[in-house]
Parts: structure tokens; sequence; C-alpha cells
């Protein structure tokens, strides 16, 4: 089965504030202990995915309140590399500021082709520092400095060109191809996709020889599993496999 988590502030532009940030990862955690959920999709409603945090919460706050406030508004950002399911976003109209970092953050993302990214915060003298945690590691220092330091808007052609998202779709097909992609995923060997999520978000800090290691201990674990042995069993039969979970 595929979860539907829907971004629902749309009168905001699904800006991020306490009851939404809370909310998210809340969500996140609840379907990713839920058996029947195989995949989770993000996706929002009204016009734009997300413009990042409601600017009204910036006011009033000392800098204790500040890194408690910043740290639930960026929660997500340790939550979706924390699962064990993937996690893919669908994505319309601005992702800018943390919506933007939402859309970086996630497993996999699904955009349509009008939308716009930006890292904007420097627009008005604050700086997306979150977003730039996932950015890096798909952009390298250079191109990350750029984005966060100019708030330069990109389109979703140039985000697919630098990495950041997967694939492009008209407007119109945003919501089938987020589905496709899902129902793909949610067709394969759940321990298989854990495992892979898993070793890639793992290895990815670890040396070249360490990381070759730690990949071929997560690979004897996924062999040994009944699941595997089904998958194997039902290529050489020609059938579709039955997935246990272990």
């Amino acid at each position: 089965m595929i979860g539907f988590i829907t971004l629902n502030r749309p009168e905001e532009m699904n800006t991020f504030n306490v009851p939404f940030a809370r909310d998210l990862n809340d969500v996140l955690w609840n379907m990713d202990q839920d058996d029947d959920v195989r995949v989770v999709v993000i996706r929002a409603a009204g016009k734009h995915f997300s413009t990042g945090i409601s600017l009204s919460e910036f006011k009033d706050k000392s800098h204790k309140d500040y890194r408690e406030f910043l740290g639930l508004m960026d929660e997500f950002y340790h939550t979706i590399p924390r699962m064990k399911k993937p996690v893919i976003a669908s994505v319309k109209g601005y992702a800018l500021a943390n919506g933007a970092g939402l859309v970086f953050a996630c497993d996999l993302a699904v955009v349509a082709e009008d939308v716009k990214f930006g890292t904007t915060a420097i627009n008005v003298g604050l700086i997306c520092l979150g977003p730039a945690v996932p950015m890096v590691r798909s952009l390298g220092r250079k191109k990350t400095l750029e984005m966060v330091l100019t708030g330069d808007i990109i389109s979703a052609a140039e985000a697919e060109r630098l990495g950041l998202i997967n694939k492009v779709v008209p407007a119109e097909d945003l919501e089938a191809a987020t589905i496709k992609l899902a129902a793909k995923l949610a067709q394969k060997s759940p321990l298989a996709v854990q495992m892979g999520k898993t070793g890639v978000y793992g290895m990815s800090e670890m040396p070249y020889h360490q990381a070759l290691d730690y990949m071929d201990e997560l690979f004897a674990s996924l062999c040994s599993t009944e699941d595997a042995r089904e998958g194997i069993e039902a290529f050489q039969e020609k059938r579709k496999p039955v997935w246990k979970g272990r």
C-alpha cells in the first residue's frame, strides 16, 4: 500500500509553523511503523508544495527558543533518512526555503515541469542552512553555496539536471507519474528496499573500503532472509513473489 501525506495549509502556501512541523514528523514515523504501508508519498493541497517556514514565526524568541524551534522545523531532515521506507515528494508550484529542503531530503522526487525551486531565505536576511545539508550531498560545496547565498530561483529542469530531483513531468501527469513510481517500489521486496535505503545513507560518509565492507554485511543479511529465497525461486518458476517481510 502507498501511504499519502498531504501538506494542508494551502491558504498559507503550506508554510511551516509549529503544529505543521510536528504533525509532519509524527505522521512520517507512524507510516514507517505501519506494516501495510510500503512507500510514503508527500504531496500538497493547493497550488504550491511549500514556501518554507512562516515568517510570522520569526519573532520574540530567545536564542534557546530559536534553537528548539528550528530543531522542530528541521526534524524531518533527521526522520526521512532514518525511515525504513522510501519517501517520494510529489511537487507542484513553488518549493522554496524549507519547502525546497523537504523535497531535497526525500528519497525520490517527481516534479511538475512548471515548479520553481529556491533556497530563498537569504532574501529576507536569513539563510537556508537546513536545506543545505541534503543539498551539499547532491550538489557539492560550490553549487550549494551559490544557491544558498544568492537565493536564486531555478526551474524543475535545472533541478533535475543538478540531481536534486528524479523526474520532471507535465503538470497534468504529476499524480499519475508519482503513483506509478510508488507502485513500482511497493511491489519490490520490502526487506530489499529497506536494506537498499539503509545502505546508501549509511555508507555515504564512509571511506571507500569501509563502505564496501558495510554493504557486503547488509547484503549478506538480506541473502539469508526468507524473502530473498522467495524472490529467487519466484523468478526461476516464472511467478510473482509473495513477500513476507522476513
